[in-house]
């Protein structure tokens, strides 16, 4: 791929008014693009998930809860990417809305193992719907083949990265 040309300085200050501004030396940064994507996305999310009185966060640890029943809290900050501390509070909220039960594990009684009650799983298939919602315009834009291939793209993105750290630890 050839480089594109450097953004000179004076194009940089340069400001356009209520016109978008350029993006510069970002134009070609995955973190900017990806974040850029985030932030839109999550906008809609938080919007779509508002009338459940719950936050995308909450949505993604009952979505992993569903998928791997009896995991522990700190696979879930893990797997999930979520900090230690905000998974309590995350699992101590479904716990108090009946959405989900901590029960200690019979194979490690130090470990608590985490599952979505009736009423959690039922709520989760609704708010996948509405999640699903916002994604609409850009699923519409892309062939199924396409979106196949983007999330290939971000899975190997991440293993990449992933692999990375697990050899500076």
């Amino acid at each position: 791929m050839a480089a594109e040309d450097p953004v000179t300085v004076s194009e940089q200050r340069e400001t356009t008014g209520d016109q978008q501004l350029k993006s510069g030396l970002m134009a070609n940064r995955l973190s900017f693009r990806l974040r850029g994507l985030l932030t839109l996305l999550g906008e809609r999310v938080t919007a779509a998930f508002a009338p459940y009185g719950m936050r995308s966060g909450t949505f993604t640890t009952m979505a992993l809860i569903a998928a791997n029943p009896g995991c522990s809290q700190i696979d879930l900050a893990r797997v999930g990417g979520l900090d230690r501390s905000l998974l309590v509070a995350i699992v101590d909220e479904l716990e108090r809305r009946g959405l989900a039960i901590r029960a200690r594990s019979s194979v490690d009684r130090r470990r608590s193992s985490l599952y979505l009650t009736p009423a959690g799983e039922t709520l989760m298939n609704e708010m996948f719907v509405e999640a699903m919602k916002t994604e609409t315009s850009i699923r519409a834009a892309f062939s199924p083949g396409e979106m196949a291939q983007f999330f290939e793209f971000l899975e190997r993105a991440y293993q990449i990265l992933a692999t990375e750290d697990q050899r500076d630890d």
